[in-house]
């Protein structure tokens, strides 16, 4: 019974999460409460995913990300790649903003990368004179491709490996999982490159032109909302935004288009808002997490001592290097009593980036995207449900009826399918929560290794590049470039595709069944 209570759990999450009448995060916590209610989890069940060390490794990764930002070293690195206008072209600026993009989204997270960049690449394609549209959604992919190399690339590997710990079983190592991440990586930025100046669309947004403005309102600002943003679900007309930030809204845009009817529109996050502002707002504004994006193409960077740009840089690649060799034998046998894996190296630089006000500590959690934290810990709540209720042992069981025609290659390769299809629904966090104890399942009951399933399901949650709505990184360059769900689709069901041949190729071969 518990297991059929678990499903009709998840499918009405699901179909909630479509509606978008309620944050994930809110929403899978309903979810946990009502199966608590149902016996089916006891509380300290419905509360441990807040220990885990994955999800705690990634609220430590927002303020390492934040640090990043503020020291604007990953700024000052794209002024200096990005080719001169004599030797621009499409294909050449796609080629450096993918590289660099990819190479820094294997290390942070990758909603401030994308949200770092935009600005730069807004200015420079305004520069040399290249349609913004042909550069914004593979900013999107490659913070997603490069993702898929390391362990911190994305939240998502964090989770999993946090789920593995969990389990009793080891986990993944800083690159192990760029094995074939890596390789998806290097094929899909030679795609993008090879076919995006093909199939993207070739336009720059245009803004309302600036008026004379009344109350010194003369400054064209663009904004992405964030889920921070107090007027989310709430009606434009209800929303006094004057009020709130000293800015007059000239334009709402959202799946690409202009919204000419506001006064019966309510806002959601990604939304684009063009504002007429006064100089103050990006001062004031520009850091908030209210805002995803602030820009009124210029060039905005905080003010920041040269000391600060070299030493986040310098303290992003002692975590790097110090969890990676943390994860080497001859290390584990040299200090058998310490582990010295992501988690300590992430502690120990969020630690000093504070006290050095790298990031301000005292708004330190201002900078940590909550929501992302509560779904993840209820996602593993659910997890935790499902395997207990015998859900996750059901659906393996039907998964494994297959192997008596057909291969494990073939259940790895329709685990990678479904979950890739939840992640492109609702969310990769909760795609790979949900997916881990079928794939645990489908392993024990084939009696084979679960290293190729899990390292499927990691792949498969983090491959959103049909849709805008299942990344938040393609939420955020969907607004910003004024692009249709249909241009996400043209361009990225091939390189999902890609993607998944890729994997059921490689997979096996690196992590034999």
């Amino acid at each position: 019974m518990d297991k059929y209570i678990v499903l009709i759990a998840i499918v009405f999450m699901v179909w909630m999460l479509l509606r978008d009448r309620f944050r994930p995060g809110l929403l899978l916590f309903a979810v946990v409460v009502v199966l608590m209610c149902a016996g089916v989890l006891e509380p300290e069940e419905a509360l441990a995913g807040f220990s885990n060390k994955g999800m705690v490794t990634v609220a430590l990764l927002f303020l390492v990300s934040e640090g990043v930002r503020r020291s604007d070293c990953l700024g000052a690195v794209m002024k200096w790649i990005f080719p001169s206008k004599e030797y621009s072209s499409v294909r050449k600026g796609l080629a450096y903003i993918m590289g660099v993009v990819a190479s820094a989204s294997a290390f942070l997270n990758n909603t401030p990368i994308v949200v770092i960049f935009i600005p730069h690449i807004k200015a420079w394609a305004k520069r040399v004179g290249l349609p913004l549209q042909k550069f914004l959604i593979p900013l999107s992919y490659a913070a997603i491709l490069g993702g898929m190399c390391t362990l911190i690339g994305t939240s998502t590997n964090l989770v999993v490996h946090g789920l593995m710990l969990d389990a009793g079983l080891e986990g993944f190592n800083m690159f192990e999982i760029g094995k074939v991440g890596g390789i998806i990586a290097v094929v899909g930025i030679a795609y993008v490159i090879l076919v995006g100046p093909k199939l993207l669309p070739a336009g720059n947004i245009e803004t309302p032109a600036e008026a004379s403005v009344a109350n010194g309102q003369n400054h064209i600002v663009e904004v992405v909302l964030g889920p921070r943003f107090p007027g989310i679900h709430k009606m434009w007309s209800e929303f006094d935004f004057r009020d709130h930030y000293n800015a007059d809204v000239l334009q709402i845009r959202r799946n690409g288009e202009v919204i000419a009817d506001r006064d019966n529109i309510r806002f959601k996050a990604g939304d684009t808002l063009i504002l007429a502002a006064d100089e103050n707002f990006i001062p004031t504004w520009g850091d908030s997490s209210v805002f995803w994006v602030v820009s009124n193409d210029e060039d905005h960077t905080p003010p920041c001592p040269v000391w600060k740009k070299w030493f986040a840089l310098a303290l992003l690649i002692l975590m790097i290097v110090g969890a990676t060799l943390g994860d080497m034998e001859f290390v584990k046998r040299l200090l058998p009593d310490h582990t010295l894996d992501m988690f300590f190296w992430a502690c120990v630089t969020t630690v000093i980036m504070a006290f050095t006000n790298i990031f301000p500590p005292k708004k330190y959690t201002k900078f940590i995207t909550w929501d992302i934290l509560i779904t993840i810990a209820m996602a593993l709540a659910i997890s935790t449900a499902m395997t207990k209720s015998g859900l996750a042992d059901w659906v393996a069981g039907g998964l494994t009826g297959m192997a008596v025609d057909f291969p494990p290659v073939v259940i790895l390769a329709v685990l990678f399918l479904v979950t890739n299809l939840i992640t492109e629904l609702i969310t990769n966090n909760a795609a790979a929560a949900f997916a881990f104890p079928i794939a645990l399942s489908v392993a024990e009951q084939l009696g084979v290794s679960y290293m190729p399933f899990v390292v499927a399901i990691c792949i498969a949650a983090s491959c959103s590049f049909s849709s805008p709505i299942g990344y938040q990184t393609n939420m955020i360059v969907q607004g910003i470039g004024g692009y249709k769900f249909r241009d996400f689709l043209r361009i990225g069901l091939p390189l999902n595709i890609l993607a998944f041949i890729i994997s059921v190729i490689f997979i096996p071969i690196f992590w034999s069944f």
